[in-house]
């Protein structure tokens, strides 16, 4: 274990001021937009359903399925999603007819592949990982880019800085 990963086992609030997140990292969102670009030149347009999201938001993610109705759209509560921490975006796909949907056969562009699996391609290659590739639940519409940092990490106050030149 190198001298980094050791100092990460520390809540950084110890040595300083750590400032609440509140946006998608400066990298995601520009990944993102080129997400978006990407997959519209190839005739698929993708719709952001969710990027950073609260601690409070997720909770209430949480009790879907559980204490409240609808299905259980997460497995984890609070503080313990990269959403939280603005590393992580959700998307969905527009139809010709306006409909958002998340069909992972759908070839709307007509090309004979998924539309889905030819976002995930694009999403890979900037970078992002895909949480359709998990193995315990599978959250298909789902990207983060966690830059290395674990959940445990990101809870003690470390975050990745602004700019990370092995993504640029």
């Amino acid at each position: 274990m190198n001298a980094g990963t050791f100092g990460r086992l520390l809540p950084i609030q110890w040595f300083r001021d750590v400032p609440p997140v509140s946006r998608l990292h400066p990298v995601v969102a520009e990944k993102k937009d080129k997400l978006v670009a990407l997959s519209k030149k190839i005739g698929i347009d993708v719709v952001i359903t969710d990027g950073f999201r609260s601690s409070d938001a997720q909770d209430a993610l949480y009790r879907q399925g559980r204490s409240e109705g609808g299905p259980i759209v997460t497995q984890v509560k609070g503080g313990e999603s990269y959403h939280n921490y603005g590393l992580a975006i959700d998307f969905a796909i527009k139809t010709r007819a306006g409909k958002v949907i998340w069909d992972l056969k759908y070839d709307g562009n007509g090309n004979g592949e998924a539309d889905w699996m030819e976002v995930v391609a694009i999403a890979k290659e900037l970078g992002f990982s895909w949480g359709g590739d998990w193995k315990g639940f599978p959250d298909n519409p789902h990207l983060q880019m966690d830059f290395g940092y674990s959940i445990a990490e990101l809870q003690r106050g470390w975050r990745p800085p602004d700019r990370i030149s092995a993504v640029e």
